[in-house]
């Protein structure tokens, strides 16, 4: 019990009022309980349905689930964050993560659609006609989804402890019951409603979010004086104020250490299998690239936005609470909720920052729900349905996806109770992985028709073992795990860590995962002609009809 109070104290953030808040508690469980009947109003019983929501969303509505599955907590509460405490180097994750759905748009979106499977790992088992390769594949999708959700738990238990104050569950903190009730509310309604009902959702949390963040930023901006019109050009006006660590370039972070974090987001964008699965719900390439056209335009409304109300949280944090940069300065814990404190501090009625606050769980949520079912159909379909049990029933491999969601719930919520790590950071480890050992496999295997099951296999090793050795040096050891090899700064090697960061191991790893990649299917046989047919026809000149894959057109050619 001790434990738990010591862990919620040093989570609580400072200057936030943690406790019962009639109203916005209100404008949260309708919104919660608007999840659950949406589940249930699309509760699924196909696998159709269950992975790619039958393939009938448009491209409006996919752009939404696109939003909302994307901004997560990192992206509304962890992008302000970041740029609050580290001023420029923040800017890493805004150009990140948007320059990687340019890549999607023109190398890999309508490509993906025109392949046409159910899952990531499917298009890598099937391309590289290699079982091994899907298991790999499907093991990294999991192990994505684990540590991703990570950081969507962490903040919707900060956001929710805000709100609803210590829940009281018997034995855990205040922030440790409501990362348990968030968790268990997603994961009931995903459980029932699979991809179809996930995507419904999203397209509402998309709106709440959306709606939220932007006009808690005009609000903000407006009573304290610091905006009018264009927030996000005006919070130029005070970078004098706010001190040189906001400002001034890699004050915060030298140049290696903001590219490589670029870098590693704009690769990992394109190998996270729950952005890629977007394109397997749509009926055609053709709205499987509009729907990226319109998630882009979703997601730059956010991201546009985030600088400004980091600008005006930080300055606000300064005035009414204290030294913002120093010892001890802003904890990552204010800064992970900067924007609700922000409104918070503003003098804001309690019910408007409680709606700034449900964007945050609304975006929590929405990710989370894309991460869990990526994760439950790599084992369902890919592990337990082409490697275990090929004969198995529609209702079986619903059912076993429907406890891998389950798994995927406890778990997370587990490793959530006690994060070691801010919820940008959380969020990055899973970049690295996907830029490091999914990215080269979707980009090659799409674009150059000899890379071979023996040159992916090798790649996705090299990746693997690149991805854990900073995560060995630097993130273990804050689990425990390890420590005592770590040095003061937490670390085993700060060389390794230096030029081979956690947070930007990519910039790394790809380039010699395409190299090992390469050399490897040079080495060894092409793949077959059909392989070789099938590669070509998905980025075909010639167009295709809606609810066809390339393999169709290849089959049908014979």
């Amino acid at each position: 019990m001790i434990d738990a109070l010591v862990l919620q104290a040093g989570l609580l953030p400072e200057g936030l009022n943690v406790s019962f808040k009639l109203l916005p508690a209100i404008l949260v469980t309708v919104m919660l309980a608007s999840f659950l009947v949406i589940g249930y109003m699309f509760k699924v019983a196909d696998t159709e349905s269950m992975w790619v929501a039958g393939r009938s969303i448009g491209n409006v509505e996919n752009g939404m689930a696109i939003g909302a599955n994307w901004m997560s907590a990192a992206s509304y509460l962890g992008m302000a964050a970041l740029i609050a405490l580290s001023g420029f180097y923040g800017l890493a994750f805004v150009v990140g993560w948007s320059a990687g759905y340019f890549i999607l748009l023109i190398f890999m979106a309508a490509q993906m659609r025109r392949f046409g499977k159910y899952t990531a790992p499917d298009f890598v088992g099937d391309r590289f006609n290699s079982d091994t390769a899907r298991a790999i594949a499907a093991v990294t999708t999991f192990l994505i989804g684990f540590v991703y959700a990570i950081g969507q738990a962490r903040g919707m238990g900060l956001v929710g402890l805000y709100i609803f104050g210590d829940i009281g569950i018997p034995g855990l903190s205040g922030y440790q019951s409501m990362v348990v009730l968030m968790m268990a509310i997603t994961v009931g309604y995903l459980t029932l409603s699979g991809m179809l009902g996930a995507t419904k959702n999203m397209a509402v949390q998309y709106t709440i979010l959306i709606v939220a963040f932007l006009a808690g930023l005009y609000a903000v901006g407006w009573v304290n004086g610091y905006s009018t019109v264009l927030p996000h050009i005006e919070y130029g006006q005070m970078f004098a104020a706010l001190g040189r660590e906001f400002s001034e370039p890699f004050v915060n972070g030298g140049y290696y250490l903001w590219i490589a974090t670029a870098f590693s987001l704009i690769v990992g964008t394109c190998g996270l299998p729950h952005v890629l699965v977007r394109f397997y719900t749509v009926e055609s390439e053709r709205t499987a690239r509009w729907s990226t056209v319109w998630g882009l335009g979703f997601i730059c409304l956010l991201y546009f936005s985030a600088p400004a109300f980091a600008a005006f949280g930080t300055d606000l944090y300064a005035n009414q609470i204290g030294p913002v940069y120093g010892d001890p300065g802003m904890t990552s814990a204010a800064a992970d909720v900067i924007v609700v404190l922000a409104a918070q501090l503003s003098g804001l009625p309690t019910w408007f920052v409680g709606l700034v606050a449900a964007g945050g769980i609304a975006a929590a949520i929405a990710t989370t729900a894309g991460l869990f079912i990526t994760g439950s159909s790599a084992i369902s379909h890919d592990i337990y349905k082409r490697l275990i049990n090929p004969d198995a029933s529609q209702r079986q491999q619903v059912l076993v996806g429907r406890l891998s969601i389950v798994a995927l719930g406890v778990i997370t919520t587990l490793a959530a109770l006690d994060p070691a790590a801010p919820i940008a950071a959380l969020v990055s480890y899973a970049f690295s992985l996907a830029g490091a050992v999914l990215f080269p496999m979707f980009f090659l295997g799409l674009w150059w028709e000899n890379t071979n099951r023996q040159g992916a296999l090798a790649g996705m090793t090299t990746g693997l073992v690149i991805w854990f050795i900073p995560m060995l040096n630097e993130v273990l050891p804050s689990y425990g795990l390890l420590a005592g090899a770590a040095g003061s700064d937490g670390v085993i090697s700060p060389l390794l860590a230096q030029w081979v960061p956690a947070i930007g191991s990519a910039l790394v790893a790809v380039p010699i995962v395409f190299v090992v990649t390469i050399a490897v299917s040079l080495v060894t046989p092409e793949p077959d002609l059909d392989t070789k047919r099938l590669v070509r026809q998905c980025h075909s000149p010639e167009p295709m009809n809606r609810q066809q894959a390339a393999e169709d057109v290849v089959s049908g050619d014979d």
